[in-house]
């Protein structure tokens, strides 16, 4: 791991982030070449990380009062399947001896998701400080931005989803123990752990955990979360993979068991067995919940 930038996050918000990755031939066929061009660029994963961390910095620290992407160039994340489970951790790799590995990309579509996060922060609790934050005429404009990209690329899968002081609880629900693990490490210190699966099984998953807590616990707002999450996962091909990306947060929290609490939580709730269930959640506040009081430690 190279990038003294990436490494030295300590100041900024835990973000971690659940990423798609497509094959290209789910992309459309005038994306393509762009994509694929923007992927090849990329020298590492770690420049990668570093480029859109500098960009973040760069936006709110540049004079005229538009923190927005202005979407002139667009980062591009690449990898291939990962290896089976029980392979080594290391840099995912095609799955089959021999087999040629099928890259899979994921856009990062900043222009999209800047203001999707602004609309999410204007309708929240603190929509006042961002209208004072964010000029009502910058907003207009970036709504220009999003307008010539929906023009341009048509409906527009967003394939990354962000969350800041810690992971929420619906996203373990996609991933097993025995998905792969990529541990990044530098310096004796954890930069990110990243667990993948195919987006079949990712899936399958979450559509378990959806039926089981319909009958069990209608009312947890956990059963909302995971029915948006499948909703979003069927937009994509079927080829795809799923990546749970820690950020900065794993060093906190890795070795994680928070997948197989979730998993053991649900299978305890459609038993009926709620000591089991109480059980599970605790392991799992006593793990996450400190993480997520730094939000407002001062």
């Amino acid at each position: 791991m190279t990038g003294n930038l990436y490494r030295g996050q300590a100041g900024l918000p835990f973000s971690s982030t659940l990423r798609v990755y497509e094959p290209l031939d789910a992309f459309p066929e005038e994306q393509r070449q762009t994509i694929q061009e923007a992927g090849a660029r990329a020298a590492s994963r770690a420049a990668v990380e570093n480029a859109e961390l500098l960009a973040s910095l760069g936006r709110i620290t540049r004079s005229g009062g538009d923190p927005f992407p202005t979407g002139r160039t667009d980062l591009v994340r690449v990898t291939t399947a990962p290896a089976p489970a029980g392979g080594s951790d290391s840099e995912p790799s095609a799955d089959g001896a021999g087999a040629e590995p099928v890259l899979l990309y994921c856009p990062s579509q900043l222009v999209l998701r800047a203001g999707l996060a602004a609309n999410a922060l204007m309708e929240g609790i603190h929509g006042p400080l961002a209208e004072l934050l964010i000029p009502e005429e910058q907003r207009d404009k970036h709504q220009e931005r999003i307008d010539q990209v929906k023009a341009r690329d048509g409906s527009t899968r967003v394939h990354t989803r962000a969350s800041t002081w810690g992971i929420p609880f619906s996203w373990f629900s996609l991933f097993m123990e025995s998905d792969h693990k990529d541990v990044v490490e530098s310096g004796g210190r954890i930069v990110t752990v990243r667990v993948w699966a195919p987006i079949t099984e990712a899936l399958e998953r979450a559509r378990y955990a959806v039926a089981n807590l319909a009958l069990a616990a209608p009312d947890l707002d956990m059963l909302d979360d995971l029915a948006q999450l499948t909703e979003w996962l069927e937009m994509f091909h079927v080829e795809s993979m799923v990546e749970l990306d820690y950020g900065a947060v794993a060093d906190k929290v890795y070795p994680d068991e928070s997948p197989m609490d979730i998993r053991l939580g649900i299978e305890c709730l459609a038993e009926g067995d709620m000591t089991g269930a109480a059980a599970a959640y605790r392991r799992l506040a006593s793990r996450w919940i400190p993480i997520r009081q730094l939000a407002r430690a001062s």
